[in-house]
């Protein structure tokens, strides 16, 4: 009787998408922000101490690490290839907008996030 309910592949298939759906969210809700706020979230990364037209190329690369990372990881036949994309984005994130100064809170956040990509990331194919 142990564990019957995840060997059933059926239910394992669905559970797999949609924690791969939960774990995207975040990212998605990101995007409409930065794209319809995007001079202004230049400002912000900028205001880091990275150069304006550096901010608008990372911002840039920000915004299609987010899209093709969450379509990846969500509907990809190999979501390693969306948990690269996204880790590609939050890592430094973090590293620029929430460890220096310290946000706890966002930082411990975004460490659960990155754990679980690099589960997906490290994860044997099927």
């Amino acid at each position: 009787m142990k564990n019957i309910f995840f060997r059933n592949k059926g239910i394992k298939s669905v559970l797999d998408f949609l924690s791969r759906l939960a774990i995207s969210a975040i990212f998605i809700s990101a995007i409409p922000g930065k794209i319809n706020g995007f001079n202004k979230t230049v400002e912000y990364i900028s205001s880091k101490g990275i150069p304006d037209p550096i901010s608008s190329i990372l911002l840039v690369g920000a915004i299609i690490c987010l899209i093709l990372g969450s379509g990846f990881f969500i509907f990809g036949e190999n979501q390693k290839i969306g948990s690269v994309f996204l880790l590609l984005f939050i890592i430094p994130t973090t590293i620029i907008f929430h460890v220096f100064p310290f946000h706890q809170r966002a930082v411990f956040i975004n460490l659960g996030l990155i754990g679980g990509l690099v589960i997906t990331a490290l994860r044997e194919p099927k």
